[in-house]
């Protein structure tokens, strides 16, 4: 008898156990992938100067790669869009900078206290997580635009040198610079790898799709959601000492501008967020088209990014590499 139930369980722990090959198969062929969402964009920046010569752009697309990530961190593990994103980036740029002009630090350590700058506006905006949705996006524009509003303050210009804005023509250093940014690109892709394929990472889809089923199964939501919240502000912070330090002589304007926010969503969105990919094409793919035709016509580049997002809403709500998996799986679907 004990046979006989033995050889009916035979098969049912064959199945299983194939099963859990299978998963382990998928998973990792999704590290190795994303294993050279990291290797080959790093590669890319690091050999494009050799071929292109404007270095600066290069550093520019660097910056948006690193702020799409970050977009991806915060909105796409937990499903928080903020608007004001720029703010964490116009903080990195002046605590960076001021940090380098008043305390002569060397420009790469800027670049850290440039990150800690987001970080610290991050943790401020922190209470805002009791909003959701549009109200979460709103006000953190706002709380951006209030902060944009206190650096420019003239009151404040022994300390930040109001609407004068910021030299820092006496630390420039192109080569030093680029090599900064593709560090910084790599820290950032590492960084979503690790988010991606780690407990931590689980826990925030778990927290943007049912924030109280996940409370209910153990998660620290509050927690869990904060420390994301200040990963994106670090990385933003980081982004926009780095953008400062390239550009060398920057005003509040260019750093607190909501443009920024624009384009770093808009760049995860259309690549696609809560994969390693997708921010990263979207970013080069479109900075690409904006160098090409946004600077010289601005009126066309506002059509070709109004009819991407038309496009993206309608068809395309997952990204390209949304767009790519759905095409792998019917080709498969086909084949069989």
């Amino acid at each position: 008898m004990s046979d006989i139930v033995a050889a009916q369980q035979e098969p049912s722990t064959s199945r299983r156990s194939l099963a859990g090959l299978i998963s382990a198969t998928l998973s990792d062929r999704k590290k190795l992938i994303d294993l050279l969402g990291i290797v080959l964009p790093v590669l890319f920046f690091a050999l494009a100067v050799q071929f292109y010569n404007n270095e600066l752009l290069l550093v520019y697309m660097m910056v948006y790669v690193v702020l799409a990530q970050g977009i991806n961190v915060s909105y796409g593990f937990t499903g928080y869009l903020p608007f004001g994103y720029f703010g964490f980036f116009g903080a990195g740029a002046y605590a960076g900078s001021l940090a380098i002009l008043d305390f002569h630090i060397p420009a790469v350590l800027g670049v850290v206290v440039g990150g800690l700058g987001g970080v610290i506006v991050g943790a401020i905006f922190m209470p805002l997580f009791r909003l959701k949705g549009a109200y979460f996006a709103i006000v953190t524009l706002a709380g951006a635009e209030a902060l944009a509003d206190i650096v420019s303050n003239p009151s404040l210009g022994s300390i930040t040198n109001g609407t004068l804005g910021i030299n820092l023509a006496g630390v420039y250093s192109s080569g030093q610079f680029y090599v900064t940014a593709v560090v910084l690109i790599a820290i950032a892709l590492i960084t979503v790898y690790y988010v991606r394929h780690s407990k931590f990472g689980m826990s925030l889809l778990a927290i943007r799709e049912d924030a109280y089923s996940a409370a209910m199964a153990g998660v620290n939501v509050v927690r869990q959601r904060s420390i994301a919240w200040l990963i994106a502000a670090g990385l933003a912070g980081m982004a926009g000492a780095l953008f400062g330090w390239a550009t060398s002589v920057f005003y509040p304007t260019a750093v607190f501008s909501s443009a920024i926010s624009v384009f770093a969503i808009v760049f995860a969105l259309f690549g696609g967020t809560g994969s390693l990919w997708g921010p990263t094409l979207g970013a080069i793919i479109l900075y690409a088209v904006y160098s090409a035709v946004g600077i010289s016509n601005p009126q066309y580049f506002e059509l070709i990014y109004g009819v991407i997002i038309v496009l993206l809403v309608l068809f395309v709500p997952r990204g390209l590499v949304g767009l790519g998996k759905s095409l792998a799986t019917r080709f498969s679907t086909k084949d069989n």
